[in-house]
């Protein structure tokens, strides 16, 4: 991980009115980490996520990312600046194969006039870039980069929208309830892909209620209540009881990491 962290939010601000959605949150994530954002229904977690990616404009608060001051005023700042999401909705095409959706508003056009003048595009050179990204990410789910996705499992439709998102020079990748209805083998498959993303040292936010597959691959978890972060753990200092506990309102927490091993609890 690195001294400086790659998204930093300070002190986010989010009203509906009368309703405070967020109430000064702040959140540090590094290149090379999974953090995953973890919280009870109305806890902020849509809302910060959605400030994070440019989705909604905080009221008040700070946004840094490598280090730089950014304002988001659409979600096409958050991409400029290597932010991409993957919502639970995908957003695929289904009657197009992987690599068409991989490039989809992204299109490749063929040189000279047939993709200047007559718009064709070059499905040769956009199969072979797929296929390289799928390769880099180490998604062996995904076999034949010409299959249709209505064809695909509901783990390969996710490894699909991943590798999409990171793709274009992501710097971060925020995961939106990534292993939701799936399996137990395809949320395998879809944990290893985000592992992956880890190892190639992309910064992943993880959204879930999943508290196994937290544990399993997060380095820490952020935990939201009632549009505050409460605290930020790791699975090496609480356990997953402990998370919902704090994260309920049944327990406190220290808000640092490492704070409380599970060595010194009584």
């Amino acid at each position: 991980m690195t001294a400086e962290p790659i998204l930093r939010a300070r002190g986010i601000v989010k009203t509906y009115g009368a309703v405070v959605a967020l109430d000064g949150v702040d959140l540090d994530l590094n290149a090379g980490e999974i953090l995953a954002v973890i919280g009870d229904n109305g806890a902020g977690k849509s809302t910060l996520i959605k400030c994070l990616t440019g989705a909604e404009i905080p009221d008040v608060g700070n946004l840094e990312v490598a280090g730089s001051e950014v304002h988001f005023r659409r979600p096409q700042d958050a991409h400029a600046a290597g932010i991409e999401t993957v919502y639970q909705t995908l957003s695929l095409a289904p009657d197009l194969d992987i690599a068409s959706n991989m490039f989809l508003g992204r299109e490749i056009r063929r040189r000279g006039p047939l993709g200047g003048v007559l718009r064709m595009l070059d499905h040769k050179r956009m199969r072979q870039l797929a296929a390289e990204n799928v390769s880099k990410l180490g998604i062996r789910t995904l076999q034949d980069i010409t299959q249709v996705v209505e064809t695909l499992s509901g783990g390969q439709r996710q490894a699909v929208a991943i590798a999409r998102a990171v793709a274009f020079g992501s710097r971060i990748v925020v995961l939106d309830e990534p292993t939701a209805a799936l399996g137990v083998r395809e949320t395998a498959q879809v944990l290893d892909v985000v592992t992956g993303l880890r190892e190639a040292g992309l910064g992943v936010i993880l959204i879930s209620h999943n508290m196994p597959n937290v544990f399993q691959v997060a380095d820490r978890i952020h935990i939201q209540r009632l549009g505050r972060r409460i605290a930020t753990i790791s699975p090496e200092s609480h356990t997953p009881a402990e998370a919902v506990a704090i994260m309920t309102g049944a327990t406190s927490a220290p808000a640092h990491v490492g704070a409380l091993s599970k060595e010194d609890r009584p």
